[in-house]
């Protein structure tokens, strides 16, 4: 096991954004990863790292090797060390021997090995500073960090910026009828099809990243720049966590927007829950991640925690479920990618013959969109998100991608609607408005 890094527990409280806007300012290689604006719970990690190869000979089983030891009260960051980035959808989709893009030759995605990051435990307000070497330096410039020294995000222009989709609404809801062909055909049970929305021109991811917080909080949202790219997040959906030998992932399937009058929005939500399409599309993956997972778990160890949850967010109402299962003694952060990556929720079921259907009806690669990011531990330990609901910003251009799982029941105007749906929040923050025949009160 690589050495841990040293760990202090800093008497001060510190402002997370503060934090951020300091290092990235000074180191090129940066993340994030955010529990939200105002969060009450759950943790959030700032730091830098190495340029690292994704990390897949880590053991995930509670029996591999020791655990770090606890911190005084017996309380201690779930992350001690080890790596943050990202994993990208064509990676996995030619694992799992899908055809790709020839356009889209990467190869893991983009990981740093953590030297420094700050860990914040957002119910007790607690901040550690973990390092490499120079604890005692980090630990000042940490500290110092209290308060956001900068204006609000700079304002937008005042006039939206172009939008480039790669299909139209009128394309987008086609494909939908070709799903629906595919699967009467018995080819798949669903189809998790996908667009994607471009936005020519230099971009602040920072500033971008702080609208995109500010107007969509999201327990997994996150920022990471590596290579000069950049991730921006306000994903809702925890693809895979994993700790002390217990794995889980939480699929969301079912979408319905928010309204402003509350009887209304408590009309959307109710509707989701017992809407049978939503409820048997969010059951096919269930049951695809029952199966990914067994294949790395201990017999009989699978569960189903949670199904048909309902959960709320400032955007959408979502229909999500749990499923866990025990690692398997010598399980690896290798094989279990290779048994549940690309994730069920963003490619269908059954999940080859989706991912080859798919190639074929989308015309293009989805990049990181549809991929993971987040933390993989030293220990063992990981949380990843889902790479939706999502921003990717190079020097050129910020790309946001966006679909829905296509069952039989599927309507075209409404699946249309959903993808405007998830596309509008981080378009917004680009400083872009969707294309009109997507935002069509017609279609919508």
């Amino acid at each position: 096991m690589p050495e841990r890094l040293s760990t202090r527990v800093l008497a001060d409280r510190v402002d997370p954004a503060a934090l951020f806007l300091a290092l990235e300012r000074a180191e090129p290689d940066v993340f994030w990863l955010d529990a939200g604006a105002s969060a009450s719970e759950g943790w959030s990690f700032i730091g830098t790292g190495e340029p690292s190869a994704f990390p897949e000979d880590v053991p995930l089983d509670a029996s591999a090797g020791d655990r770090p030891a606890l911190d005084g009260d017996g309380s201690r960051p779930p992350l001690r060390g080890g790596w943050v980035g990202w994993y990208d959808y064509e990676t996995g989709a030619r694992a799992a021997g899908a055809p790709t893009s020839d356009s889209a030759q990467s190869a893991g995605g983009a990981w740093v090995r953590i030297t420094r990051f700050a860990a914040f435990d957002h119910s007790t307000g607690r901040v550690w500073a973990c390092a490499a070497e120079d604890l005692d330096d980090w630990a000042a410039f940490v500290t110092e960090q209290r308060s956001v020294d900068a204006q609000d995000a700079p304002a937008l222009a005042a006039e939206p910026r172009r939008v480039d989709a790669r299909h139209t609404a009128e394309e987008y809801a086609a494909l939908i009828e070709r799903c629906r062909d595919l699967i009467r055909a018995g080819i798949a049970y669903q189809l998790c099809l996908t667009t994607r929305f471009t936005v020519t021109g230099e971009h602040d991811p920072v500033s971008v990243y702080r609208r995109l917080r500010s107007a969509t909080p999201a327990h997994h949202g996150g920022f990471v720049r590596i290579g000069g790219r950049s991730l921006l997040s306000a994903s809702p959906e925890q693809f895979l966590h994993a700790e002390g030998g217990v794995i889980r992932t939480r699929p969301i399937k079912g979408t319905r927007p928010r309204n402003d009058d509350p009887v209304q929005d408590a009309a959307l939500a109710a509707e989701l829950a017992t809407d049978v399409k939503e409820r048997a599309e969010n059951v096919m993956i269930v049951d695809l991640m029952r199966n990914d997972l067994s294949q790395v778990c201990e017999p009989g160890s699978i569960r189903v925690d949670a199904l048909w949850a309902i959960e709320s967010y400032p955007a959408v109402h979502q229909l999500v479920s749990t499923v866990s299962g025990t690692a398997a003694v010598g399980t690896t952060t290798g094989a279990l990618f290779a048994a549940s990556f690309p994730a069920g929720s963003m490619t269908g079921a059954p999940k080859l013959s989706a991912m080859t259907q798919l190639y074929d009806l989308e015309g293009g690669p989805r990049g990181v969109y549809a991929g993971c990011f987040g933390y993989i531990g030293d220990d063992g330990s990981l949380d990843l998100a889902m790479v939706i609901r999502s921003i990717v910003i190079d020097a050129e251009s910020a790309v946001i991608g966006a679909g829905g799982g296509i069952t039989w029941r599927s309507v075209a105007a409404s699946e249309v609607a959903e993808v405007a749906t998830k596309a509008r929040a981080p378009l917004a923050a680009l400083g872009a408005e969707m294309p009109a025949a997507w935002a069509s009160d017609i279609l919508n």
